[in-house]
Parts: C-alpha cells; structure tokens; sequence
C-alpha cells in the first residue's frame, strides 16, 4: 500500500486545499494517509515551520506548498506500480527457492 503523509498545522488555509486534493484523489486511488500537526511535535515544527503543508509519498518528500493533481496521481501510480512489481519479484524469488 502506498503511503501518503502530510506535514501541516491548523488554521492553514494552504494545508486545508493540500488536504481536500488528497482526499479527493483518495476517492479513486488506494493509498494510505497520515496528516502530521507539526504544532505537536518541537523539533518537527523548528524544522518545518517554514514549509508546510509538506507532502510524502513512501516516506520521499513529493510536493511543497501545493500539490498539482495530475502530478500527485502520476506519482501514486509510480508508487502503485512499484509495490506491485516489489511484490511479484519477492513471490517469485520465494518460488524459486522451493524449487531449488
């Protein structure tokens, strides 16, 4: 499964876009989704503060300040594709093992 995490704070009118394409987008392609409130978390809001709201695809940092749709459906397919293929190669590298 894919993972999407956003890093944002309340009252951010450019976090609340960010979050509303992503739940639109999370209508027709599975992933999973975190939202991170940086204003919790000291280190993360010294950090961040600066460059919210802040996207991540598998743990890599996707988008900045906005998030373009095309681009973000783009990238979770990459992503999609490659958990696939991830998947097939481990089943197929434990058949083979059998054989063997």
């Amino acid at each position: 499964m894919v993972r999407v995490e956003i890093y944002s704070k309340k009252d951010c009118c450019l976090c609340n876009k960010v979050k509303e394409l992503i739940n639109k987008v999370g209508l027709e392609v599975p992933f999973s989704f975190k939202e991170v409130d940086i204003t919790d978390n000291e280190e993360l809001l010294r950090k961040y503060k600066e460059d919210i709201p802040l996207v991540f695809i598998n743990g890599k940092k996707a988008f900045k300040f906005k998030v373009d749709e095309v681009e973000f459906r783009k990238k979770l397919r990459i992503e999609l594709i490659k958990s696939s293929l991830s998947r097939m190669w481990s089943k197929k590298s434990v058949e083979q093992k059998r054989v063997f």
